[in-house]
């Protein structure tokens, strides 16, 4: 396989995996059924990602001539395995902290983090192309939109948290769970950023 297009396909499985693992959590929040199962998938999810961001930084260091700035291609790979992170993290939270059951804010996060997941799968294929470059600015905006929202639903669910909940463990659980939902949205942005900087230079 040329080495250039090692580089696009090893992203694209990246998204790939981590939208799975966005829709695996969402599953989780929507209906609270095999929370175990769903934290162990995850995880699993978390691991792939893991193998396949070394991987790029392997190519990385096997490539001489790279199909955009060096620098740009391990932040995004960076980025992406931080996305997944997060996403582990959240679930990871409910697991240990033995959450008995979902908030509707939850639900929420979920849901842009996977509406974001799948926008940046939509936009990573777009690199491949130098003239489709110009055409990923829109959907950078859109990520960028949701990771807003996403504020905006967080700062939501802390008040409401401070204001609805006398458990102050629980307070403190559910506080954790959402700052993780919501850096998995910030997250996504840094992706977001690192391809609108690609698109500038190049398109």
């Amino acid at each position: 396989m040329p080495r250039k297009q090692a580089f696009f396909d090893l992203f694209e499985a990246s998204t790939h995996n981590m939208v799975k693992a966005a829709q695996e959590l969402k599953k989780v929040v929507d209906n609270w059924e095999d929370v175990g199962k769903s934290v162990a998938e995850i995880a699993r999810f978390e691991h792939e990602g893991d193998t396949i961001t070394h991987e790029i930084l392997a190519q990385l260091n096997r490539t001489f001539v790279t199909p955009f700035d060096r620098e740009d291609i391990a932040l995004l790979a960076h980025s992406l395995d931080d996305v997944m992170d997060f996403i582990e993290a959240a679930a990871d939270a409910m697991l240990i902290y033995k959450i008995e059951r979902s908030t509707s804010r939850a639900k929420e996060l979920a849901d842009i983090i996977v509406q974001a997941a799948l926008e940046v799968e939509k936009v990573i294929p777009q690199l491949r192309h130098r003239a489709e470059l110009a055409k990923m600015l829109p959907r950078c905006v859109e990520i960028n939109r949701l990771e807003n929202v996403a504020d905006e639903v967080y700062r939501s669910a802390i008040a409401e948290l401070f204001d609805d909940t006398k458990d102050i463990a629980l307070v403190i659980k559910w506080r954790e769970i959402y700052e993780h939902m919501e850096t998995a949205t910030d997250r996504c942005e840094d992706v977001s950023n690192v391809l609108e900087g690609v698109a500038l230079k190049y398109a």
